[in-house]
């Protein structure tokens, strides 16, 4: 990458985090700690969530819903864009694609036992930010986490539209659990998840299925 491009990169990119801020940080005026995942069903073939799995929030009542997609890994480093990151530890350097809401923007979900500044819970230990400083703490030691993601872009509805796909049959709606959340290999997140939701799912069904045929 030439040193033009890489500075046109880190432009953009401090512009972009500015930007992004403002969704995040009015969000994390509320402590709600509602994350779920929403799983793309095999049968949903928008292109933006085609076989995906979204941590979603609801950062305010009566509000849309936001959140990330956790199983799509992009060909990007925070290193080569994010000034100060150049030293960031090689197991946080990937970023993902966090969905079509402004997708060159930065946001991160961090796994802490201390809720970072300016950001939203999301899990009882995941939180969802959009502070660059964040990254410089983690490369000068003096923030340390188990776990953390970048990602370009996010998700978003109006009030009432999730709800909507929903009802049309387009996602599943889970728990969220942050072991899946930071997966080591994200993008077998969405294959996993819905084995274990169809496994379920017929393990529920086939008592009901013996009971009709023990009627008969």
């Amino acid at each position: 990458m030439s040193r033009v491009v890489s500075l046109i990169l880190r432009t953009l990119a401090a512009a972009l985090l500015m930007q992004a801020a403002v969704v995040v940080v009015h969000a994390a005026e509320t402590t709600l700690a509602n994350g779920v995942f929403l799983v793309a069903k095999p049968e949903l073939l928008d292109p933006n969530f085609r076989e995906t799995v979204v941590l979603i929030t609801q950062p305010e009542v009566g509000g849309g819903p936001l959140g990330v997609i956790v199983n799509r890994p992009l060909d990007a480093r925070l290193s080569e864009v994010i000034p100060g990151a150049a030293k960031v530890p090689e197991q946080f350097d990937q970023i993902y694609g966090g969905g079509p809401v402004m997708p060159n923007a930065l946001l991160f979900l961090v796994r802490s036992e201390v809720r970072p500044e300016r950001s939203l819970q999301v899990l009882a230990d995941v939180y969802l930010s959009s502070d660059a400083g964040l990254i410089e703490q983690i490369v000068r030691g003096e923030v340390s986490v188990p776990a953390f993601r970048a990602y370009a872009g996010f998700a978003g509805w109006a009030p009432g539209q999730l709800q909507a796909e929903i009802v049309r049959g387009g996602w599943y709606v889970i728990q969220a659990d942050a072991d899946t959340v930071f997966a080591l290999d994200a993008s077998s997140v969405w294959a996993e998840l819905i084995k274990r939701i169809t496994t379920r799912s017929t393990a529920v069904e086939a008592p009901h299925l013996t009971a009709r045929a023990g009627k008969r």
